[in-house]
């Protein structure tokens, strides 16, 4: 009898426990659905906002402005203005945008920020001239990597001018885009001692002459600024006498002769 008593004790124990077993469960379940139906009215709000509200015409873009511009700013204006018909302050397109600046050889890039509830400034980053080319008996700078900048102002007396330069379309050929690299990079101090500008096979490339200075050859379009660095620190040093050439195409190890 005892042993029965016993064995009915622990059966009668056995079976109140079962419920408090199964409760966690029973909560992970509740929790799990409940996180599920958050997530999905987060998606169906975010669906909403990608597709419609983003998109309302509340938030259209009616001011442009355009900063950084110095030529063809209008033009510019135009250009962006005709693309942000079906954008707004919320839906900036900046592949549109890229696209609609494109054209323009002064814009290198294109930023966009946006003031609620209509306005759109739009920022650009120039190229400016380096040089120019003679090309048909008509003058165009070139910026430092090697696109013709038609309809930008300069004075050609303050630029240096590449030599038998060539161009496709609107960049310049590979040898003619070596030097304005070049010339792109040259320190403020030996801007206007440049006389000119060529590119010469026999020479190693790119050879460039200074005014009461050596011709300095730089060979390809590479490490400008290196090879500049190099030049002034030959120019400015303490040898006897001035070489008739200078060759920094190796800007680490700068050779002069003649």
């Amino acid at each position: 009898m005892a042993t029965r008593d016993v064995t009915a004790g622990r059966r009668t124990r056995s079976t109140r426990r079962a419920p408090a077993k199964r409760a966690p469960t029973a909560r992970r379940a509740v929790i799990r659905r409940r996180l599920l139906a958050a997530a999905v009215i987060l998606l169906v709000l975010y669906g909403g906002y990608m597709l419609w509200f983003r998109n309302l015409s509340l938030f259209a873009i009616h001011d442009v402005t355009i900063k950084g511009a110095t030529t063809s700013e209008q033009q510019i204006k135009a250009a962006v203005e005709q693309v942000t018909g079906d954008m707004t302050t919320l839906h900036i397109k900046d592949d549109e945008l890229r696209d609609a600046v494109a054209r323009f050889p002064t814009v290198a890039s294109v930023g966009a920020s946006t003031s609620f509830p209509h306005g759109l400034e739009v920022s650009i980053t120039e190229r400016l001239p380096v040089a120019f080319i003679r090309l048909g008996g008509q003058e165009t700078a070139v910026s430092a990597d090697g696109y013709l900048l038609a309809g930008a102002h300069f004075d050609a007396k303050a630029l240096p001018r590449i030599e038998g330069a060539a161009a496709h379309g609107v960049r310049l050929d590979q040898d003619a885009t070596a030097q304005a690299a070049i010339l792109g990079a040259t320190p403020a101090p030996l801007k206007n001692r440049i006389t000119a500008s060529t590119w010469d096979d026999q020479r190693g490339g790119v050879v460039v002459d200074l005014h009461n200075g050596p011709e300095i050859r730089f060979g390809d379009g590479l490490r400008a600024a290196d090879k500049w660095e190099a030049a002034v620190a030959v120019l400015s040093g303490d040898q006897r006498g001035t070489p008739s050439y200078l060759d920094v195409s190796v800007p680490d190890r700068p050779v002069s002769g003649g």
